[in-house]
């Protein structure tokens, strides 16, 4: 995928490659987590990012931004929880929806953002992670 701003639209072309900008030892590995989870039974697609480096790969192009969108609010929700409720540092957060399921963590300086069936294994994705 790859996106190009055209004033204040954002235009999307297909490839079956993720968007990847920049990137680190640590990172390519975390990358390389992310790319043998994609293909777990029932995973849709991820996001990784950092403040200078994004990777994001889902089954539906056309969902990218809404993909983005919703990670990026539920990071932010996370700070806000933490801070209003005294929770220091939070983990891991994981949502779900009728038909989604959707896990996002922090490791390092790393933002991610797995999107699954709502009936898939969380636990595995979890351990696969944490062997970084």
């Amino acid at each position: 995928m790859t996106s190009k701003k055209k004033k204040d639209s954002l235009q999307v072309a297909e490839t079956n490659e993720p968007i990847v900008v920049d990137s680190s030892d640590f990172e390519s590995k975390l990358r390389a987590i992310m790319e043998e989870i994609r293909n777990y039974d029932g995973v849709v697609g991820y996001i990784l990012k950092n403040t200078t480096s994004a990777s994001i790969d889902v089954k539906d192009p056309s969902k990218i931004i809404d993909y983005a969108m919703l990670s990026s609010t539920i990071f932010d929700m996370a700070e806000e929880f933490s801070t209003l409720f005294n929770l220091e540092d939070i983990k891991d957060i994981i949502i779900n929806g009728k038909n989604l399921k959707i896990v996002s963590l922090s490791v390092g300086k790393n933002r991610i953002s797995i999107f699954l069936e709502s009936n898939s294994d969380t636990d595995k994705v979890l351990k696969k992670i944490q062997m970084v």
